[in-house]
């Protein structure tokens, strides 16, 4: 690049050429679009002397390039690559936090089986362009420029075929069913999308596949949900066992824990237990949330209404005492 003594000198005498007026201005203060073609022709058509009679492509090309050589040639094109497809997949709950292998079946474009994807006729094969040369590209002067474009003989693959596979038409690929088995990670999320490369659709004639994009949705369970890399569970419980206390017994995704629920806990609190969540991809587990709620009966018998009065004269009253002084204020 600029490093290079010579390539930096003449880039500070074309920006000297920009600051001087090389590149005039036309009638009406616009840029004169000659001036890109001519401004370093010298008028006799061999360039700007103070760049060694190169033109401004040329100059640039050796700022830029990196390197001396070939002059003009891009990158070849060559066959060209498939293109990506995308696929569904609905996964149950408990396969997405343990990960499953699922085979998955796709009608879309695939290699030829009778030409092998070159799209010849069996027992022929494709020839070089003669135009481009096999690279895929034509290179035209334009001036002081020279540009490419995709070979017009071949459309830019490279190659030509002469006598067409009778199958695919020359195309080298057909539609057709095809059965691949897709691996989903544990811990895989809803909306994920799984990358599978060079799973998707065949290049012409020979070219690279494209690439399989499988989008992951996760039914709902009936029992957990999940927040990020915890699981989420509610569990209801008594009024006596929340005043009390009491060993829960929860189910996780793989058998059943015990969690002590302490005296006095109020409806909507969160215990926790721990490495009983989703995987995470570094090997460390998430939680299981495990949230209490109070459930309050709607019919009572006698005897147990009457321990409940009893109970509740027995107790405090209800710590309404800032509610209770607003209600006599205002009557």
């Amino acid at each position: 690049m600029l490093s290079d003594e010579r390539k930096r000198k003449e880039y500070d005498e074309m920006r000297a050429l920009f600051g001087s007026g090389a590149f005039r201005r036309g009638a009406r203060g616009g840029f004169d679009p000659s001036d890109l073609f001519g401004g370093f022709q010298g008028g006799g058509g061999g360039g700007d002397r103070r760049f060694g009679g190169a033109g401004f492509s040329d100059i640039f090309s050796s700022i830029f390039s990196g390197g001396g050589g070939g002059g003009g040639g891009g990158r070849a094109r060559g066959p060209a690559r498939g293109r990506d497809v995308e696929a569904e997949v609905v996964l149950d709950f408990g396969d997405s936090v343990r990960g499953v292998t699922l085979p998955l079946s796709l009608r879309a474009p695939g290699v030829c089986d009778t030409c092998h994807g070159n799209g010849a006729k069996p027992g022929t094969q494709p020839r070089a362009c003669p135009v481009c040369l096999g690279s895929g590209l034509v290179t035209r002067n334009q001036g002081s420029f020279s540009f490419s474009e995709p070979c017009r003989e071949c459309q830019g693959v490279g190659t030509i075929v002469d006598e067409k596979c009778p199958e695919c038409l020359g195309t080298g690929g057909v539609t057709k069913t095809r059965t691949i088995n897709v691996r989903f990670p544990a811990g895989v999320g809803d909306g994920q999308r799984i990358r599978l490369a060079g799973r998707g659709e065949p290049g012409v004639r020979g070219g690279p596949a494209g690439d399989l994009y499988v989008l992951v949705k996760v039914r709902r369970d009936d029992l957990f949900g999940r927040s990020g890399d915890d699981l989420t569970l509610n569990v209801p419980i008594t009024v006596a066992e929340a005043v009390l206390g009491t060993d829960l017994r929860v189910p996780t995704m793989d058998g059943a824990v015990t969690l002590r629920v302490p005296p006095g806990t109020p409806s909507g609190r969160t215990l926790r237990a721990r490495g009983k969540g989703v995987a995470r991809r570094d090997g460390r587990v998430g939680d299981l949330l495990v949230t209490v709620e109070i459930t309050i009966p709607k019919d009572l018998n006698d005897k147990a209404r009457d321990a409940l009065e009893t109970f509740a004269a027995e107790t405090s009253p209800p710590p309404r005492e800032h509610l209770d002084a607003r209600v006599r204020r205002y009557g």
